[in-house]
């Protein structure tokens, strides 16, 4: 039976500041790859972003989403699916979230002001999905390791940018609280020398598809290797 592979993590040069892809070439690699679709999540404007934050709500909401729309319609132009998240950010802990689209947003703008746990209780309010992204990431701007078992609906238990022991204790921490799990690559290049992602058995066309299938048990996580 053939397998439909999505990326759940990536970045671009549009909106991430730390990306050096742009949103058009990225999703012509995950095409090359033989990806069925891409979930583009770039740092939210709280983030590593590259939106002037004193600017009106609306403009900067305008400005975050151009990776995600360069992205999907370069998609729509070359055959693969393109589905809209961000990657939120609290002092270093940081919150893949989907299910929601651009328009939640503007209508949203107290988002950026919120305690993280008041942000998880808003975002599950309206029907959105939570993976915590790499929680064992150890980095000199990150003061503490912070978990939110209570607050999220899955771990990233693989980020294929991370490290073996960061994935086994993520791998450890879903299992401790009977989380979901994910798998990504936290793509901000490329090309990598291996991906991650979550596999289905039929083409997706929306991303509430995606997150049913993660939770349902339908999603096999993979990864694959090109070194």
């Amino acid at each position: 039976m053939h397998k439909y592979r999505y990326e759940t993590h990536t970045h671009t040069a549009e909106v991430s500041r730390c990306s050096w892809i742009s949103a058009v070439d990225l999703v012509r690699v995950y095409k090359k790859l033989g990806f069925g679709g891409v979930w583009i999540t770039d740092h939210f404007l709280n983030g590593n972003t590259t939106v002037p934050r004193n600017l009106p709500w609306e403009e900067q909401v305008r400005l975050f989403c151009r990776g995600y729309y360069n992205a999907y319609y370069e998609g729509q132009r070359i055959g693969i699916d393109v589905f809209f998240g961000w990657e939120y950010s609290f002092r270093g802990t940081d919150l893949l979230t989907y299910g929601l689209e651009p328009k939640w947003l503007l209508a949203h703008p107290e988002v950026i002001e919120l305690h993280i746990n008041d942000y998880c209780d808003l975002v599950h309010e309206h029907g959105g999905f939570i993976a915590h992204a790499h929680p064992f990431r150890e980095a000199d701007y990150i003061d503490l390791i912070r978990l939110l078992p209570r607050k999220v609906d899955a771990v990233e238990v693989v980020n294929t940018c991370r490290t073996d022991f960061e994935n086994t204790m993520a791998d450890q921490y879903a299992d401790n609280y009977q989380l979901l799990k994910i798998a990504g690559s936290d793509n901000h290049v490329g090309v990598l020398s291996s991906y991650g992602g979550i596999e289905v058995a039929h083409r997706v066309r929306h991303d509430r598809e995606l997150i049913d299938a993660i939770e349902d048990g339908n999603a096999k996580l993979f990864v694959i290797s090109l070194a």
